[in-house]
């Protein structure tokens, strides 16, 4: 495999499971309960995380295959984020959105309420850290991660 892109891809695990990790210390330490929206991009940034560890240590083609989809993903987060902050944050719920009604069609809220549980609003979730919304800083990781999996879903392109 082309070493360039198992870095990427293994930098790409590490930021989306330290996000993961942030979200839940910001939920069980600081009292900061998700909305779906929340939940929904700790699905997105769990599944990336996943696919890229995987991606890391699979064959060239797989990798390459991981990081692309990886791509796709954080662009769905950045949708996911973009319309919590857009949207969803400014309506007093967000019962029946489509991540209120994908979480609880997956069964992921009841299986791990720790983890997918939704336990507020979107205005609610609505939170500021240094000086942004939690939503901006989650749409501003997704897209960073879009722009490290797309150098790995084609570095080493010649070589396979």
């Amino acid at each position: 495999m082309y070493p360039q892109r198992k870095r990427l891809l293994l930098l790409i695990a590490l930021l989306c499971f330290g996000a993961l990790g942030v979200a839940l210390v910001s939920q069980h330490l600081f009292d900061m309960p998700p909305c779906a929206w929340c939940v929904l991009q700790r699905l997105i940034y769990l599944a990336i995380g996943l696919i890229a560890l995987v991606a890391a240590f699979a064959g060239p083609l797989a990798s390459r295959i991981g990081a692309g989809l990886g791509a796709l993903l954080a662009l769905a987060g950045v949708a996911a984020a973009w319309y919590q902050y857009t949207v969803a944050a400014k309506m007093l719920s967000c019962d029946q959105t489509f991540a209120d009604r994908f979480m609880t069609g997956t069964g992921l809220d009841g299986a791990l309420p720790s983890v997918f549980g939704i336990f507020a609003t979107c205005m609610d979730a609505s939170v500021t850290v240094l000086g942004l919304e939690y939503a901006l800083w989650s749409l501003g990781l997704f897209v960073v991660l879009f722009f490290i999996a797309l150098p790995a879903a084609f570095a080493g392109r010649g070589r396979a």
